[in-house]
């Protein structure tokens, strides 16, 4: 029996989850012993995310944090993925059941409020080839798997990650959507802006193409990254996309647990004419789902801003 507390903090801390643009597009249905996770596609990225890709993949680690969290509160829980089909909104049904709690998951609770999107360079460390095994590990036991992108590689993947900048600055749509998802802090969603920068800095997006000096920043920081890593699946559907979110999730929490936080270069995998190009890259017919670089931060990075737990859980009677 989930108590209005429990619901309450295991729903936090899930939206803790990071997710494209901070968009957190997700909702939550629950009852005494079951909660059920939605996807809220009026919070989609048409432009960003025509197929609702990285919205699936956001939710994805929504769900997972939410198994973390319950892990660590010593509940067991038993998932259903897509209980309606990969056509329904309905994306999970989490039912607390009898049973042993995964110790695994639950180790890495602690790290969900610390885990952060670092979008500045990293120190000048290398990430130590037992850190990496430790996050790619976490990674196959949600069924993706990762590879590490070697010198010359990551070299090729910065270029396409510029080449993704240049494209999708180019096309005014892209930068209205992005424009609409910059916001005061106080608004708990969307990519943070000073709240008397905001009208200056949204108009500044939709109307000047910034393209190539947004290049130019990307691409230093993925050569200069002490990790490059690509997250894969076999498949490339909705299933995949919510396994993806929970490898991710999971990766995420392992690598944050050993210091390192991360942060999203996926401009070659949102430009469709790009992915193939780095699936190329890494000689692979698995699918790519997300281009991360990895490293240890130079600084305390704040958390982004959320939505309040009510505005995303509705409660059956």
């Amino acid at each position: 029996m989930l108590s209005t507390e429990t619901l309450y903090a295991l729903i936090e801390q899930a939206t803790t989850a990071p997710s494209s643009h901070n968009t957190q597009p997700w909702r939550f249905r629950a009852d005494a012993d079951a909660i059920d996770l939605w996807a809220d596609r009026t919070r989609a990225l048409p432009v960003n995310d025509p197929h609702d890709r990285e919205l699936t993949i956001s939710c994805g680690a929504a769900l997972m944090a939410l198994r973390v969290a319950a892990a660590a509160r010593g509940l067991a829980i038993e998932t259903l993925i897509l209980p309606a089909g990969p056509a329904s909104d309905w994306l999970a049904h989490m039912e607390v059941i009898d049973g042993p709690v995964d110790a695994e998951l639950a180790a890495l609770a602690a790290w969900l409020v610390q885990r952060r999107t670092c979008r500045k360079a990293f120190a000048d460390r290398p990430v130590a080839t037992e850190v990496r095994q430790a996050v790619e590990q976490a990674t196959l036991s949600e069924g993706a798997t990762f590879i590490t992108l070697d010198h010359e590689q990551k070299t090729r993947a910065a270029e396409l990650v510029a080449a993704g900048d240049r494209q999708q600055w180019d096309d005014p749509r892209w930068r209205r959507e992005l424009a609409m998802w910059m916001h005061p802090r106080r608004q708990g969603d969307g990519l943070t802006i000073p709240g008397l920068a905001a009208p200056l800095a949204q108009a500044v997006v939709r109307t000047f193409d910034l393209g190539n000096g947004v290049a130019a920043k990307d691409q230093q920081l993925a050569s200069g990254s002490p990790w490059l890593a690509l997250l894969l699946t076999d498949a490339d559907d909705v299933l995949a996309w919510l396994t993806t979110g929970q490898a991710l999730q999971r990766a995420l929490l392992a690598g944050c647990r050993q210091g390192l936080q991360a942060s999203y270069l996926n401009q070659p995998i949102q430009v469709e004419t790009l992915r193939p190009q780095l699936q190329a890259l890494v000689g692979t017919a698995a699918s790519p789902q997300l281009l991360l670089r990895w490293g240890y931060p130079t600084d305390v990075l704040p958390a982004t801003p959320r939505r309040p737990v009510d505005a995303v859980l509705e409660c059956s009677a």
